[in-house]
């Protein structure tokens, strides 16, 4: 259940109530594809780091180690030792990053592994049926996720068959629940809008989930190609027509910049592989810019990676250590990175809850905004 708790103009301030725990929100999501961050951060590092939801992958589960291995050991929550929330999306995205590996019918997907090759048959039952093995909090419904600029008769007639999936993974869905056997009979469904760039088809899918009456909302098909303009012009002309009483997550955002335009235009979920992924190249995220670790007026810096940081890395450690161990290719340079980049994430997080409960969210976002772009 989602219980919205204030708003300053579209921004909301909520709260979403799960069989996993509460998920405050807005909130970003921690990228663990593998049911891991990379990078070695542990699930007690995520505990540390103010994380709320982790987020998996399911295509990638499925491929290794196997759903099957995961159900058998009790679940994603008890498989990597994590008692709060878990998203899992439903390995839709990858008919876009791995199309030249897949081919997509009315049935489903068939791909080849990226891993060994071998032929992997994907539609929504099997979507459903993976995710209820990983037992996860929240399901994906398997979608197609077209280039965003794509041609619009082929955006119109994916977005159709969009819409038929998502119904029969509801129906997979409810029955799985129904079934004694299952891990998580409370597994709660999301939705994917889809549309490109195209701002009537996106009006219309939006129109026609809300109809469905799904646990939560996702806008995906963003963040592959379009530009930061184009993607606030879809939220703005999206996100009015689901349902204000449910959660929107905005799927693959993105820097910091880009998740306050998104909560000014009503998103109350994100997640990224930026953090981790810029982490384990010495990219840094602070209040007064990004950092490049790699950069040589690091090498004797005695100072934390941020001043006033509280993460695991800045308490301890300074800049010209974790250069040296970026250098010397350590495998803990990587993680202190990582681990800074979430931390800074998810405390953003906490303040832009903070300044909406304060009502001053434009303040804030102007305040952000003006020492991000230093």
């Amino acid at each position: 259940m989602y219980q919205l708790l204030k708003r300053e103009g579209r921004a909301k301030r909520g709260v979403f109530h799960t069989v996993h725990g509460a998920i405050q929100t807005p909130v970003f999501l921690n990228v663990g594809t593998a049911a891991a961050i990379k990078g070695a951060v542990s699930t007690a590092d995520l505990e540390q780091i103010k994380t709320q939801v982790q987020l998996s992958n399911t295509y990638h589960l499925h491929v290794r180690p196997g759903d099957h291995v995961v159900r058998q050991s009790g679940g994603l929550h008890r498989f990597m030792s994590w008692d709060k929330p878990i998203l899992t999306d439903s390995g839709g995205f990858q008919v876009f990053s791995l199309a030249a590996l897949c081919r997509i019918q009315e049935e489903g997907v068939e791909f080849r592994s990226h891993v060994d090759g071998r032929k992997i048959f994907m539609g929504p039952e099997e979507s459903v049926q993976i995710q209820s093995n990983l037992a996860s909090t929240i399901a994906m419904a398997f979608d197609e996720c077209p280039p965003s600029k794509a041609d619009r008769q082929y955006v119109s007639q994916s977005v159709e068959r969009t819409t038929r999936w998502l119904e029969r993974c509801r129906k997979r869905l409810d029955e799985l629940n129904r079934r004694e056997d299952t891990l998580n009979p409370r597994q709660l469904l999301f939705g994917i809008n889809q549309g490109g760039v195209y701002a009537d088809i996106r009006r219309e899918h939006a129109v026609r989930l809300t109809e469905m009456d799904l646990d939560g909302y996702a806008i995906g098909g963003l963040a592959v190609g379009e530009s930061h303009e184009e993607m606030y012009s879809v939220l703005e002309e999206t996100v009015p027509h689901l349902p204000l009483e449910k959660p929107t997550y905005l799927m693959g955002v993105g820097t910091p910049a880009n998740i306050l335009e998104g909560v000014e235009r009503g998103v109350d979920f994100f997640d990224c592989v930026y953090p981790s992924r810029n982490g384990r190249h010495g990219h840094l995220y602070t209040n007064q810019g990004k950092l490049n670790l790699f950069n040589a007026g690091y090498e004797t810096d005695a100072g934390p990676i941020e001043e006033g940081c509280a993460c695991p890395a800045c308490r301890r450690y300074s800049r010209a250590y974790i250069r040296h161990l970026l250098k010397a290719k350590e495998m803990l340079g990587m993680r202190l990175c990582v681990l800074h980049n979430l931390y800074f994430y998810n405390t953003m997080m906490e303040e832009i809850r903070d300044a909406l409960e304060a009502g001053d969210f434009a303040g804030y976002k102007k305040r952000k905004l003006e020492k991000l772009q230093n």
